[in-house]
């Protein structure tokens, strides 16, 4: 596949992830739906895993990273650039929460670092670029407790204890405090 290319197969793994979950995914069915032997299949993708988690980049690609770009030069204050970051992350999880029960599983699974590591990839850049200004040791702690608040939240709705709707307002309720603290300190 070219480089903006998308493989027929992962559209049709987005659509039944949507659909029908995590455990719908089945090969089988992939191939049918697509029109592909299962060999095709595993010459592309060499485990069903391998499959989700591509198709669970593309998706996140698409709907996720698409809209968080860096702001680099805006007079935006720590507390709403980071928020601007986290509704582009977790809104559109909001809209699709398959596609997060999905991901929770992926993660946890053979290949799921590669969609953490990815994550990194885009989110770190336009975070650095909102903290720019902050002291190293608040961007730092505020990176830990942010990371355990959001994985504390994933494990939570992965699990049922936490509705998808209260992910963001989790997140916003710990970046306020954060940041209020931060400012107390600092003022």
């Amino acid at each position: 596949m070219s480089g903006k290319e998308v493989d027929p197969l992962i559209p049709i793994v987005v659509d039944i992830l949507e659909a029908e979950g995590y455990d719908a995914v089945q090969l089988r069915e992939v191939a049918r739906r697509a029109r592909m032997s299962l060999a095709t299949i595993y010459r592309r993708y060499p485990t069903r895993d391998a499959l989700i988690v591509a198709a669970l980049r593309w998706w996140m690609d698409a709907n996720r990273y698409a809209t968080i770009g860096t702001h680099i030069g805006t007079e935006e204050s720590v507390y709403d650039g980071l928020m601007r970051i986290y509704r582009a992350i977790f809104e559109p999880w909001e809209r699709h929460p398959q596609m997060l029960r999905a991901y929770v599983r992926s993660q946890a699974g053979p290949g799921g670092d590669e969609l953490t590591r990815h994550g990194f990839e885009v989110v770190v850049p336009a975070a650095d670029a909102v903290l720019a200004g902050c002291d190293a040791a608040f961007a730092t702690d505020l990176g830990a407790v942010m990371s355990s608040v959001i994985y504390g939240s994933l494990a939570r709705f992965g699990t049922g204890a936490l509705d998808i709707s209260e992910v963001v307002p989790t997140i916003e309720r710990a970046v306020f405090w954060l940041c209020r603290g931060h400012q107390a300190v600092a003022g």
